[in-house]
């Protein structure tokens, strides 16, 4: 292997020395934060762990510190094969001896890695979950020793979440076969409810729980109304995020490509990544955007998870999130370092339309309908709040907060006001299309209706008639929409059909006949731009004047070793690792390692190297 060997730790009575030295030698941190320790001792000490953890906060050293201080290897479940490579760099990089099993691997590169796993020679061993199920896998796995098995991204088994992957389900088994084993499943999101699924799936219900706060203060969660989503978009990253490392979610394969597109076009080199490109040009491309500094990917869901790039200055969604979970999952891979970052969204009428219809329509049972739109309304309340968006996303998974002052509905507060009559005119109109004419019709003939316009489908359908028609003259087209919108974000409307015509619901009645009160938001004006926000130039202005070039010339080094070593820049050193090594600039290698990120192995690897920049 190529990384040398890390010296085992004999465990005393307490675990906390070896697993506090251990921070420190191999990856150069002097504290833990939040409960690392608290969990990592627990593993240590051979307990069962399910860890809920933000992202960004640390999941990994969680298993990583116990595979090093246990005697045997760390077997790592991960879904990620694209992936795995990038971790197994990052390790070696610290001097950890990792090494992973998968289906791009030739006979011979498994048939090395199986035996340096039988000899000792690993400390960590990542395995895809369908690996697990193959018989050949168990049998080496029996002939090895086991210092734990880290089940990541543990979401995964969640039968009806966002990500689920029905290989994960085969995971409860490990407790029968390797019963002295400790296990620590660990997730970066999850409700109280999906926490319990995942504790019971994984046969981890006697397993101690570790909940981290779900809180990420220098994430800026932004909603605004969609208008020419593209051209929104645009203005974001050329007036914010200039020059930042980026992604951008869309729900369908040909808007990825088209934004891509729009947005190279238009001076910003973003990429594509679908299910639908092929293995070689997705691998390509997600290798781009961890390699190369202020890409962007504009793409579904298929991507982002077990990313590890810390610089990720921005997450936008230019359609709805199918629910919380994924909204916070995909967000948190914004801002993994610390600094500031945006969490942005565009949000409109057909994203609840098109939402609403995709419900509907999908398989499974009652049951399974009644859920997704559970996870819907609780999305659409979070774009219709006019309270801290923060406070609302923490309370969603069970947690208390206070409003943050940095998010769109802090800085620029929301106004609420009674939209009674205008529901009723809205419902009255779908009512006497639906009772009096047996007729359904989209929003955009209702709105016809309601502003009076003598459109050819309203002349066709005699619809002047109505007596709803032209009630409507005090609000704008883009204001009935909005109106429209908020219905179904209450469950006052809904859809039906192919062609998403609007329908009443059983709580329509109680709007109608004036026994419930409506209210709706105003459409906030624009959020003034946080101070907290920067861009990659933005913050290198932080640094004092003097070590702005310093800095420069470090992340130039950087950039040329990690090209020759074909590993991301942020396995060589973090840009927080950098920044404070412009700024203190040390002269000793002494000096150098108490840099916080510079471990053992770094610091005689890259040591003389990052000392002669200095002095260049």
């Amino acid at each position: 292997m190529r990384a040398h060997r890390i010296a085992r730790v004999t465990l005393p009575d307490t675990a906390t020395p070896a697993t506090v030295d251990t921070l420190r030698r191999v990856f150069g941190y002097d504290a833990f934060r939040g409960n690392q320790q608290e969990i990592i001792d627990h593993v240590v000490g051979g307990g069962d762990a399910l860890v809920l953890m933000p992202t960004g906060g640390g999941k990994s050293l969680c298993y990583q510190i116990p595979a090093l201080v246990r005697d045997g290897v760390g077997i790592v479940v991960s879904p990620l094969i694209a992936l795995m490579q990038d971790q197994v760099d990052a390790l070696t990089a610290l001097g950890v001896r990792a090494g992973f099993l998968n289906s791009t691997q030739d006979f011979e590169q498994r048939r090395e890695v199986e035996a340096a796993f039988l000899a000792g020679d690993l400390d960590l061993l990542y395995l895809a979950p369908e690996r697990l199920k193959v018989e050949s896998t168990l049998r080496l796995l029996d002939r090895g020793t086991i210092a734990l098995f880290a089940i990541d991204e543990a979401h995964c088994v969640a039968q009806w979440g966002h990500d689920f992957r029905p290989d994960y389900l085969a995971l409860s088994a490990l407790h029968e076969r390797w019963p002295t084993v400790p296990r620590i499943a660990l997730t970066a999101t999850a409700t109280e409810a999906t926490r319990k699924e995942i504790a019971t799936r994984l046969n981890l219900d006697d397993a101690r729980q570790f909940v981290s706060s779900f809180d990420r203060p220098n994430i800026q969660y932004r909603i605004v109304a969609k208008n020419r989503p593209e051209q929104q978009l645009l203005e974001l990253l050329t007036t914010e995020h200039k020059g930042d490392a980026g992604i951008v979610y869309c729900l369908s394969r040909n808007s990825t490509e088209r934004t891509a597109a729009f947005l190279t076009q238009n001076g910003i080199e973003a990429l594509p990544y679908h299910a639908g490109l092929d293995a070689r040009t997705r691998a390509a491309n997600q290798s781009r955007f961890l390699r190369e500094d202020g890409l962007v990917v504009v793409a579904t869901i298929a991507f982002g998870m077990g990313i590890d790039k810390p610089d990720v200055r921005f997450v936008a969604h230019l359609d709805l999130p199918k629910s919380v979970e994924g909204y916070y999952q995909e967000t948190g891979r914004a801002g993994r370092d610390g600094l500031a970052s945006t969490a942005w969204l565009a949000y409109g009428l057909q994203d609840v339309v098109q939402q609403r219809k995709m419900i509907a329509t999908s398989e499974g049972g009652d049951a399974h309908r009644r859920r997704l739109g559970v996870h819907l309304d609780a999305m659409l309340a979070l774009c219709e709040t006019v309270e801290c968006r923060r406070v609302q996303l923490l309370n969603y998974f069970g947690q208390q907060g206070e409003p943050c002052g940095n998010c769109d509905t802090c800085l620029a507060p929301p106004e609420s006001w009674d939209g009674t009559v205008a529901a009723q005119k809205v419902l009255s109109a779908v009512f006497r299309l639906d009772r009096e004419r047996r007729q359904k019709f989209g929003v955009g003939h209702v709105v016809d209706i309601l502003l009076g316009r003598t459109t050819a489908k309203v002349t066709q359908f005699n619809h002047e008639s109505l007596t709803v028609f032209g009630v409507g003259a005090e609000l704008s087209e883009p204001e009935w929409r909005g109106v429209v919108r908020q219905l179904l974000a209450q469950g006052l409307l809904t859809v039906e059909g192919d062609h998403g015509t609007l329908v009443l619901t059983d709580a329509s009645a109680d709007v109608l006949g004036r026994k419930r009160e409506v209210r709706l938001r105003h459409e906030p004006k624009r959020a003034t731009r946080s101070s907290g926000r920067k861009s990659a130039a933005a913050a290198q202005a932080e640094l004092p004047d003097e070590a702005k070039p310093v800095f420069e010339r470090l992340r130039s080094w950087r950039a040329a070793t990690a090209k020759e070593q074909g590993v991301p820049a942020y396995v060589i050193f973090h840009d927080a690792t950098l920044r404070q090594i412009a700024t203190e600039s040390p002269a000793t290698l002494a000096a150098l390692g108490s840099v916080s990120g510079v471990g053992e192995n770094k610091l005689a690897k890259y040591g003389q190297q990052i000392l002669d920049t200095l002095a260049a």
